[in-house]
């Protein structure tokens, strides 16, 4: 079994990689309106502007070096200002 504290060092680490928010593969995101990290679940909140896209077919979190540490395939319609909520949990499989 993994420690607790061990996951939450790993949910910090997770916390710290994480800059930026990649829609579609161009337009980038890098001011969170939250970024919360609560024992081993990191929380993320981002706008996307109506004018920025028009929908969103693929979310990745990248590093600042431009490394993804997760992507997600999707579809999101934007026909007005949104607010995305993207939550980590660092948990034992």
């Amino acid at each position: 079994m993994i420690l607790q504290s061990f996951l939450n060092e790993l949910a910090q680490y997770t916390n710290e990689k994480v800059t930026k928010a990649v829609l579609n593969g161009t337009y980038e995101i890098s001011t969170f309106q939250v970024k919360q990290l609560t024992d081993s679940t990191l929380l993320m909140e981002y706008l996307v502007p109506a004018e920025s896209v028009s929908e969103i077919t693929l979310i990745e979190l990248k590093s600042a070096s431009g490394t993804v540490v997760s992507s997600n395939n999707v579809y999101i319609p934007v026909t007005s200002d949104t607010i995305l909520k993207h939550t980590i949990t660092v948990k034992e499989g």
